[in-house]
């Protein structure tokens, strides 16, 4: 099982928020701007952060963003519908995921069949909560159908996980990087 301090959590906390600010406003990546790694956010957030609130924390962050860059920020207002609320359920199910996996956390080469569980969990559960809650509920759509939106799915969950793989491979990396120095530093007998 994962276990931090609560500095380090405190201090990783930080850390997703200011990624989330940095790149919110963008979905997908371009010449100049980052990728959305708000996914990946709230699935680390899961992992490494303990309490629950910084669930509600980063969806209040999330919320505030989206509200600051269609009102003052020139980004267009299609996705601020209704279904704005599925976004609740899409997200938690990525820190539940998360959650989940952090129970099942060592650092060993086996863990990678629960991460990877955990993550095709989250991200399925996610993608359709947001999607199928923007697609169906949304109002932007004037005629829904079951497979139209497999046709939405197919077009567009590709590129959030090919996003989603990239920020968590650059965690993964970071993860095990600080955990190998943590382990072969003769002060510290713990390691994540």
């Amino acid at each position: 099982m994962l276990t931090l301090s609560l500095r380090n959590q405190i201090a990783i906390g930080l850390l997703l928020a200011v990624f989330m600010i940095l790149t919110r406003s963008h979905h997908f990546a371009t010449l100049h701007n980052l990728a959305d790694a708000s996914w990946a956010i709230f699935f680390l957030a899961g992992v490494y952060l303990r309490s629950a609130w910084p669930l509600l924390g980063f969806f209040a962050l999330s919320w505030g963003l989206d509200v600051a860059a269609t009102t003052w920020g020139g980004v267009s207002d299609f996705c601020m519908t209704p279904a704005y609320i599925f976004l609740l359920p899409a997200y938690t199910s990525l820190w539940l995921a998360g959650r989940w996996y952090a129970k099942h956390h060592q650092f060993a080469w086996h863990t990678i069949l629960p991460l990877s569980a955990s993550i095709v969990v989250g991200v399925t559960l996610c993608e359709l909560f947001s999607g199928g809650g923007f697609y169906f509920f949304s109002g932007r759509i004037a005629e829904t159908s079951v497979a139209e939106f497999g046709e939405q799915l197919l077009k567009y969950f590709p590129l959030y996980i090919e996003t989603f793989v990239f920020y968590m491979s650059i965690a993964v990396a970071i993860h095990a990087l600080l955990t190998f120095i943590a382990q072969h530093n003769p002060r510290n007998t713990t390691a994540g």
